[in-house]
């Protein structure tokens, strides 16, 4: 994955990311948007074929700081999933 800003600013930012899966971005911009300091976290695909991905963040905050949070909460929950899963799982 390739992470590019397009814009930042006090309280938005705008990234471009190439080679990105959209379902991850999809579980950030829900991490985001449960902070109450986060206005507006969006994701598209800019266009199918270039395999670009944009993501806008707007906050109250620092915008970087916010998606630092949410990736982090992310990764807490999947490995909870993870924990969740594996015990549910009979290994051979």
């Amino acid at each position: 994955m390739n992470m590019e800003v397009i814009s930042s600013e006090a309280k938005e930012m705008s990234l471009s990311l190439k080679n990105a899966d959209i379902g991850l971005l999809y579980v950030i911009q829900h991490e985001l948007l449960k902070q109450s300091s986060v206005d507006f976290a969006g994701v598209i695909v800019k266009h199918p074929l270039t395999d670009e991905i944009w993501m806008r963040i707007t906050s109250s905050g620092k915008p970087l700081g916010e998606i630092k949070k949410a990736t982090d909460s992310a990764i807490k929950i999947s490995e909870e999933f993870k924990k969740l899963v594996n015990s549910k799982i009979k290994v051979n």
